[in-house]
């Protein structure tokens, strides 16, 4: 079922662009154009996901070369999802590893915002003025798998460009987090055969880079980005 549906949604992928001025999540696009478009396509962008039957049968395998995750029951996908990966100057962690922890309103400890009443400028933590006041990132759905590093909600590009995270869509990331629990192993390797199998016609979100970047009022005085995203729907 879930390969069916991801067939269907690679079918759709050219569908995705609507004529709508608000996305699902409840974010609005104004203009027209090809920068509003790609926008309103990457607002609507989403993958199908299966519960698992057995949830102590989970596990997640990440290819860092072709950016892909893929949860797995056994041999059955439950998610196929992209992932942004760390670029080379903060790549992410090769190994084996297990979830460690989930927090669907996580916010980063090293950079952020620094605030002052009603002022906020973003920072590294290192670098806030003294006398403010520290609120870091939102990472919305963070499911940590070393020390420093894990899976969360983030702007999706095609290229490696996190600093050692794995980055999820919006709409995808509470999927992905239902599906895994602490404790779910993760192995993250250079590549994998379901590359050129399963994970080989997923469809990617648009690049994000020419994005403008969300508010700093919005990202540091309120948690209005944990819950941008559209509501999540599971396949039989």
């Amino acid at each position: 079922m879930l390969l069916r549906s991801l067939l269907l949604a690679t079918s759709l992928g050219s569908l995705l662009i609507s004529s709508c001025s608000s996305s699902g999540s409840g974010v609005r696009i104004p203009g027209s154009g090809s920068l509003a478009a790609s926008m309103r396509a990457y607002e609507n962008y989403n993958l199908p996901a299966t519960l698992p039957s057995n949830p102590s049968n989970v596990r997640v395998k990440v290819s860092l070369a072709h950016q892909m995750a893929y949860v797995m029951e056994g041999n059955k996908p439950l998610l196929i999802m992209p992932v942004t990966v760390g670029k080379s100057s903060s790549p992410t962690p090769r190994g084996s590893f297990r979830i460690g922890a989930k927090t669907h309103k996580y916010r980063a400890n090293t950079h952020g915002y620094a605030i002052q009443g009603k002022q906020a400028r973003p920072t590294k933590l290192k670098n806030k003025p003294a006398g403010w006041g520290f609120k870091g990132t939102p990472m919305p759905y963070w499911c940590s798998f070393k020390t420093g590093y894990g899976f969360h909600t983030g702007w999706m590009k095609p290229f490696p460009s996190s600093g050692g995270c794995l980055r999820m869509h919006k709409n995808v990331a509470p999927k992905f987090f239902r599906l895994v629990s602490v404790g779910t192993p993760v192995s993250i390797v250079g590549s994998l055969p379901e590359d050129s199998t399963i994970g080989r016609n997923i469809p990617r979100p648009p690049d994000a880079s020419p994005f403008p970047e969300n508010s700093t009022t919005m990202m540091a005085f309120t948690d209005d980005f944990f819950t941008q995203h559209q509501t999540p729907t599971y396949t039989n």
